[in-house]
């Protein structure tokens, strides 16, 4: 199923892979929509995920559309560490309704917390330590690798 020009789906299965959620920053600079629905919710305890109240959902680039701004180089980058993940936030209020992951950079992390609709009590939530990553991804991916 595509998404029709406003990114809404017609149909109302909110808990179908085929479900439409909008999301954005706070001021509404940033407006984006998903193409599926979150089967879990994913808390990690680095320190950027930490001090921002970061809760996760990885998603197919397919699945995410960019609303506003056109393009995501309208968006301010701060990389730490490594410099992999691209964590990009609303330059007018300064929320950061999704990323470019490290553990997936060909996919987006989209901060559930920014997504209008979703009840995150309602979900499972997983959690990642974040503070040891690089064993910590080992064992996650050892998993049933459902980001």
């Amino acid at each position: 199923m595509s998404l029709d020009p406003t990114g809404r789906n017609k149909r109302s299965s909110a808990a179908s892979e085929d479900a439409v959620h909008e999301g954005g920053c706070h001021c509404g600079y940033v407006r984006f929509v998903v193409q599926s629905h979150p089967r879990s919710a994913l808390v990690c305890n680095c320190s950027i995920c930490t001090m921002k109240g970061y809760v996760h959902w990885v998603v197919p680039r397919s699945r995410f559309r960019l609303l506003a701004p056109d393009d995501e180089s309208a968006l301010p980058v701060y990389r730490f560490g490594t410099r992999v993940a691209v964590h990009m936030f609303c330059p007018v209020c300064g929320v950061a309704p999704f990323y470019l992951p490290r553990s997936d950079p060909d996919k987006i992390d989209v901060n559930l917390r920014c997504v209008s609709g979703i009840d995150i009590a309602a979900l499972p939530v997983e959690t990642f330590e974040g503070q040891n990553w690089d064993e910590a991804i080992l064992t996650y991916r050892q998993g049933d690798g459902d980001e």
